[in-house]
């Protein structure tokens, strides 16, 4: 009783001073920002990184929104200034308090009692089914007919809550076709945050009506990069239905940004300067970069990066997001970021993922599972063998740029699954481990130099960076 009276004065406390601070920006954006640095310092910083594995990042956001001339206390201005009030207030308590604040307290005590990963995020997809058919895409080959009922969302959601995990992302299939039962989890769970990962040709004027009540649904939109490239693998006039749909949700004054794979065929494209400025342009706040991964027995080892090309995508979303660049939109590059993060952050670690079968998976890119939502619980799952060898054996490598025990470290994955006994979870055609290995090895062997050479390289800097 004493400790939910103590949350409540916290949170009312929190929201307060968050609503003060973001008047405050509007009138004066130099001494609002300095307002929202003095709240991450007092509620958000951990006080280690044993707390919190973004303690680094949080820490570089604090320092640039302390300094008046930085871009991205110019940046946290424009989102103050662009997005709905209601919308970005309840992002803050949604994110900054519940997930990092009360989340990791209590997901950090769970971890010393149980010995086990609680994740920070959990993806998961109510659906199969999908208005589009996407060359290559490997949710497309799981069908359209699974799906997750409302009330095992439901249950998911409140089983994460109590071991303080507040923010879903949701794929599919395409996670809109459930965009009335997206509508009704945000509103009963208004204390999390929804993102959904769509290919936003379902996002129309009513649900935007619909997600600006909610107040905590946010958007990354999947392009390819260029009209062509886009419109090839997902059909005719797909590329300007997804620019429209940016240009409703920023009439709308929702948050938003958008999500890329890059492959050996389009990293170039991707990372242009051309492309980030016409996402920008198109109001994306959020740019998710993903890496391709050979998953499925149809994938194409072809589309794998080569360490020159992936080299170039790291180096490149690291200037975007630099405060040298001038572009105002938050770049995450999914595989190279593990140098921040101490490597892999699947096997919920910081993350996990549930298919629309219920299958528990340690990552949405490995379709590997000895638990199912439908009969066991989270914790149970994420005390399984197939977990727990994630827990045990994280980070997969000391250097944190080869961080996935898929695809840098050639083997690991492999004896994990087949320790753990954990299946296949791709039901239209089920890949050996062995075989996904096969075509991983060899990348792996390439890009080892390449990622030692980085890695030393990023080592003295750091080192000098500290001595300064």
């Amino acid at each position: 009783m004493e400790t939910k009276l103590k949350d409540k004065t916290t949170k009312v406390a929190f929201s307060k001073a968050i609503d003060l601070a973001l008047k405050h920006v509007k009138k004066d954006p130099v001494e609002g920002m300095k307002d929202i640095t003095k709240i991450m310092d007092k509620y958000i910083m951990p006080k280690s990184s044993e707390e919190n594995s973004a303690k680094h990042a949080l820490e570089r956001i604090r320092a640039e929104f302390a300094n008046p001339s930085s871009k991205w206390a110019s940046f946290a201005e424009e989102i103050v200034d662009e997005v709905d009030d209601h919308v970005l207030k309840q992002f803050i308590m949604t994110v900054a308090y519940n997930a990092v604040y009360k989340g990791n307290a209590k997901r950090n005590e769970l971890q010393r009692q149980y010995n086990c990963n609680i994740p920070w995020a959990i993806l998961f997809d109510p659906t199969s089914a999908c208005n589009l058919e996407c060359k290559g895409c490997w949710a497309a080959e799981y069908g359209h007919k699974n799906n997750l009922s409302y009330e095992e969302m439901e249950d998911i959601v409140k089983q994460a809550n109590e071991i303080g995990c507040y923010f879903f992302l949701l794929t599919g299939g395409e996670p809109m076709v459930r965009k009335d039962d997206i509508i009704k989890l945000a509103n009963e769970f208004n204390e999390s945050e929804f993102f959904l990962f769509t290919n936003g040709t379902l996002i129309d004027d009513e649900f935007c009506d619909e997600v600006v009540k909610a107040g905590n649904i946010s958007f990354g939109l999947s392009v390819e990069g260029t009209e062509e490239s886009t419109d090839f693998r997902r059909g005719e006039g797909v590329y300007k239905r997804v620019l429209d749909a940016m240009d409703r949700l920023r009439e709308h004054k929702l948050l938003y940004g958008v999500s890329v794979c890059y492959t050996s065929k389009n990293y170039e494209q991707i990372t242009s300067d051309e492309f980030v400025s016409k996402m920008i342009d198109h109001g994306c706040k959020l740019a998710w970069f993903f890496h391709y991964m050979p998953v499925g027995n149809d994938a194409d080892p072809s589309l794998l990066p080569t360490p020159q090309q992936r080299q170039y995508v790291c180096e490149r979303i690291r200037y975007i997001r630099s405060g040298s660049s001038p572009y105002k939109i938050y770049a995450i590059d999914f595989q190279n970021d593990g140098e921040f993060i101490n490597g892999c952050i699947a096997g919920g670690r910081n993350y996990l993922h549930i298919n629309s079968l219920g299958d528990v998976e340690p990552c949405a890119f490995i379709h590997y599972s000895d638990s199912n939502i439908r009969e066991k619980t989270l914790m149970e799952s994420l005390q399984s063998p197939l977990f727990m060898a994630y827990h045990d054996n994280q980070p997969f490598n000391d250097n944190m740029f080869k961080p996935c025990p898929m695809l840098e470290n050639a083997g690991k994955l492999t004896k994990i699954v087949e320790e753990s006994k954990a299946k296949s979870t791709d039901f239209i055609s089920p890949e050996d481990p062995k075989d996904l290995e096969a075509k991983c090895s060899p990348y792996a062997k390439n890009w080892n130099k390449t990622a030692d050479e980085i890695w030393e390289k990023r080592k003295e800097e750091r080192k000098a960076n500290s001595v300064k």
